[in-house]
């Protein structure tokens, strides 16, 4: 047995819009941000991850970066393979010889046929030899301890970079879903609109991303708010590079509608549950995960909206890659994971 593992490599990874990471022999091997830095002339890739993202909106004519995911899927295909190719890199100790390649990779719930595909190919271009697809969720709920194959149904709720998927989990098996494209990426956005209108200055997606980071909140008072967070920007009246303070009430009034539309879609997916699971999930509580599970007071906001007990994860961040690699080691044995045979 130990001499055929040194001609297989297996991998999980957690293809996200925001964050992409990569367990191999139970450890996260890889945890980088999900774009590429390409050079126009060459057509060469210059940077994959940390490095590319240090570049990101810094670049000159003849650098290009790209993030090739968009809500959770691949929007670019070139630029996806050669970011997934170089992370794998990072990997490090390919075992080329003879070896055999076997990947499991997280989708979003609300993936098309199309989408699957993409995904699919990606991987045979890595050579993989066996590639299983898991959802998103299913992944969160394993890497969180959850028993998913018992007739007990419980309700994940995972806030990533591009897409928020909420879903009821029993008898191994996503009961009823609901799977919407707004999560931290629209946070985001909505705080760079709100710092354009409200105080005239232009950020950039790095910033906008620290100051929801350091003060963001989902909740316009807070037991412990976080100190005002200073932000340079460029002055849309003058043009001139300004810094201003922002506090945590400021961002809870940005983010306020996108976070009201992830409340709506989980008081949708409570109303298509099944009475018996949902009479298991007023027991169990709603478990949160993702990067977004990490916004102050999202715990306390959708608690209050629902009624209903409300977890954040023990690091909610790695719950879906942890989910991967238990589902990797399981794979004969979990029947829901999507074999390219089948699809």
């Amino acid at each position: 047995m130990k001499l055929f593992s040194l001609f297989k490599q297996e991998l999980a990874i957690d293809l996200g819009t925001a964050n992409t990471l990569i367990i191999q022999d139970d450890i996260v091997v890889v945890d980088e941000p999900s774009i590429v830095a390409i050079d126009r002339r060459t057509n060469e890739t210059i940077a994959v991850g940390k490095k590319a993202m240090q570049m990101h909106e810094k670049t000159h004519d003849n650098i290009m970066t790209v993030r090739p995911l968009k809500d959770g899927v691949i929007a670019d295909y070139q630029a996806a393979e050669r970011m997934i190719e170089g992370m794998i890199k990072m990997v490090g100790n390919r075992r080329r010889f003879f070896s055999h390649m076997k990947m499991v990779i997280c989708i979003p719930s609300g993936i098309t046929e199309v989408e699957k595909r993409a995904v699919f190919d990606s991987a045979d271009h890595m050579d993989s030899k066996e590639t299983y697809l898991i959802h998103e969720p299913m992944a969160a709920a394993l890497g969180i301890g959850l028993d998913v194959e018992e007739p007990i149904g419980h309700m994940i709720i995972d806030i990533g970079g591009g897409t928020t998927e909420i879903a009821v989990i029993a008898l191994s098996g996503i009961v009823c879903d609901q799977s919407i494209r707004i999560a931290g990426d629209e946070f985001t956005s909505d705080i760079i609109s709100y710092m354009k209108r409200q105080h005239n200055i232009l950020i950039g997606e790095r910033t906008a991303e620290q100051i929801k980071i350091h003060v963001g909140s989902a909740l316009h008072e807070l037991e412990n708010p976080p100190e005002d967070y200073a932000v340079n920007g460029r002055d849309l009246m003058t043009g001139i590079p300004k810094q201003i303070k922002v506090s945590y009430a400021e961002v809870a009034h940005a983010i306020d509608k996108s976070i009201s539309k992830v409340e709506d879609a989980i008081l949708k997916a409570l109303e298509m549950t099944p009475p018996e699971l949902a009479s298991d999930i007023k027991e169990t509580g709603l478990y949160l995960t993702g990067g977004g599970a990490l916004l102050r007071g999202l715990d306390k906001r959708i608690a209050l909206k629902t009624k209903l007990s409300v977890q954040v994860a023990d690091d909610p961040l790695r719950a879906v890659v942890r989910g991967t690699g238990i589902a990797l080691k399981n794979s004969d044995r979990f029947t829901f994971l999507i074999d390219r045979k089948s699809v």
